[in-house]
């Protein structure tokens, strides 16, 4: 017997139709908001946190890190050291550096995610050469024309843009959360190359170091990764506080010692059903947790001999509470697939 078709959006007919107005409001993890730019001091201006630590977070607030996991991130923070912070995908190594931000007031998660291609220079900063050397032609076009408009040295940082490392090295009184993200998918060479920066808390801008004796008071003002202008001097960005810097890491991989003396190791473990619950209700509120109990135990009973995420298991939850589909426990199987399986 065929399932009744009532919450299908799409339903293969062929025919046109205006079922997408029958769409509920997406998941709170994939409410992006359209937002305008964040103000400086704004805690959440790009809606990051609640993505990440959830709409029904205030339900959740009885619920608290173990001891190891306190005092690993405390550890990071009284120490000015870097976070390592590995597990398995979805055990919440990323939504930590929400949740300190958060708690502490530090502002907007600054998040530099590595891919394969990147490279320290991307994290620190970018400097636009093509969109200068053309901005320069026009201004020589427009003085050989008797137009002013001839390029000055204070002009150059008008072509410099901060990146997520480079804005969280700032000096400011507070520090600054920078998330690291997935750093085991990096080059081999990306995790040594950060060893200096974390380790001085500070770096050049080689294209402002060369005019600085021409720039007023040796400071040229440069976009950070806020998108606010700000202030360097003498070409060189160095931190008043250190950032409270969190790497992830799924544990592909192994990182070189010298990274590893640098940094406070924090290895998250398996979600008991606890844990789980209450994070089903930060994300979707009491009632998906009571409604998805038994969701979440067979998860729990699933992962102890498969890889799972726990956004599959939010999916499935949102999903078969959302659409209440016939056949909800076939679509959560669907929809939680072990992801260490054969390919």
């Amino acid at each position: 017997m065929s399932e009744p078709i009532e919450w299908l959006i799409y339903r293969g007919a062929g025919e046109p139709h205006e079922g997408i107005e029958q769409l509920p409001p997406p998941p709170p993890w994939r409410d992006f908001g359209g937002r305008g730019a964040p103000a400086p001091d704004e805690q959440d201006g790009d809606g990051s946190a609640d993505r990440r630590l959830g709409g029904y977070r205030h339900i959740a607030e009885l619920h608290r890190p173990g001891a190891e996991e306190l005092e690993m991130i405390n550890a990071a923070l009284y120490l000015r050291r870097p976070l390592l912070v590995t597990g398995s995908p979805g055990a919440g190594k990323s939504t930590l550096a929400h949740s300190v931000s958060h708690e502490l007031g530090l502002g907007r998660v600054l998040r530099w995610p590595i891919v394969s291609r990147s490279a320290l220079q991307d994290g620190l900063y970018h400097y636009d050469a093509i969109a200068r050397l053309q901005d320069v032609q026009i201004a020589a076009h427009s003085a050989a024309a008797g137009a002013p408009g001839a390029e000055s040295a204070q002009s150059v940082g008008s072509y410099i843009r901060l990146g997520p490392l480079g804005t969280a090295l700032l000096p400011s009184d507070r520090p600054r959360v920078l998330l690291i993200d997935e750093l085991d998918k990096s080059d081999i060479d990306l995790p040594n190359d950060l060893l200096n920066v974390l380790e001085e808390g500070e770096f050049a801008i080689p294209e402002l170091e060369r005019i600085a004796d021409r720039l007023p008071d040796g400071e040229a003002e440069v976009l950070d990764d806020d998108g606010n202008k700000v202030k360097v001097r003498g070409g060189r960005v160095q931190c008043r506080a250190f950032p409270f810097v969190v790497l992830t890491s799924n544990g592909e991989r192994d990182f070189p010692a010298p990274l590893m003396r640098r940094c406070i190791h924090l290895e998250l473990g398996r979600p008991d059903h606890q844990r789980l619950a209450t994070f089903v209700r930060a994300h979707l509120g009491d009632e998906a947790a009571r409604s998805g109990d038994d969701l979440i135990a067979h998860f729990l009973e699933r992962s102890r001999s498969e890889l799972l995420a726990t956004d599959q298991l939010l999916n499935a939850i949102y999903l078969t509470d959302a659409a209440a589909p016939a056949g909800r426990d076939r679509l959560a199987d669907l929809l939680i697939q072990r992801l260490d399986r054969p390919r």
